[in-house]
């Protein structure tokens, strides 16, 4: 930054400050949504160093889970990578992020944390083939209350960054449910199910042969391992796909 763009910075903090997301500092003129102090104590999860990893693990158990209780009508080649950014918990600050995201219009900050996780899953080789990236859609009555999918704002970074097509109208939410929440783990997968199908003529405008799903945060990977099913049965079972969220609960 130079002398001047230093000076404006200045002058538009004291017009109108500017807070850390996780703790409420003031931030200083060459901060960006983070002190020096949240960013130092940042929670990555690291989970682009290992493929196997417990997001990954937790999304494939709940794809196998899924295949027993099809009774073998659904199968599932290959195992499905997963990344998230760092780790959501309910008594740290950090879950702010992904709550101004998701609630507070943030949709700057959003931005700012998906270029974080762009620049550290494309590293990592699981997720180098992805060629077209998915978010997770909301459904149109939450959408028109809320102005924009804060799925597809994390989505839109990570198809730039990677060199993917962005398919944001592949899936379809085509029925309303009740936010996950304060759901148990059993009621939310119970809610989702069936919740989400694959808009026939926009696929097939595709070819995929890597496909990243894309949500705000990982809980239970209910809704992940919805979508998933939804895509693998339109599909077919050889094709990869894989999950990247801003947050991850657990760690």
């Amino acid at each position: 930054m130079d002398g001047i763009g230093y000076l404006l910075s200045s002058l538009a903090d004291l017009a109108l400050p500017r807070t850390c997301m996780v703790c409420g500092r003031q931030l200083g003129v060459r901060e960006s949504y983070l002190c020096i102090y949240c960013s130092a104590d940042f929670p990555f999860t690291h989970f682009w160093d290992s493929p196997h990893n417990e997001m990954a693990d937790r999304l494939n158990s709940l794809i196998s889970r899924d295949m027993e209780e099809s009774g073998g009508s659904l199968s599932y080649e290959r195992y499905s990578g997963a990344s998230a950014l760092f780790f959501y918990r309910s008594g740290a600050g950090y879950r702010h992020i992904a709550q101004q995201l998701k609630y507070g219009k943030r949709v700057d900050a959003g931005r700012f944390f998906a270029r974080l996780l762009a620049e550290r899953i494309f590293q990592a080789e699981e997720f180098r083939s992805v060629d077209v990236v998915v978010p997770v859609p909301l459904h149109r009555r939450r959408r028109r209350e809320r102005g924009y999918n804060q799925a597809e704002v994390i989505a839109e970074v990570l198809a730039a960054s990677g060199g993917c097509r962005m398919a944001k109208d592949m899936l379809v939410r085509g029925r309303y449910t009740e936010t996950q929440t304060k759901l148990s783990v059993d009621a939310k997968k119970a809610n989702v199910r069936g919740a989400f199908r694959v808009a026939a003529d926009k696929a097939r405008k595709y070819s995929p042969s890597h496909i990243l799903l894309v949500d705000d945060v990982f809980t239970t990977g209910a809704t992940i391992n919805a979508c998933h099913h939804a895509l693998r049965s339109f599909y077919g079972p050889r094709l990869l796909i894989s999950a990247a969220t801003l947050g991850f609960v657990g760690g």
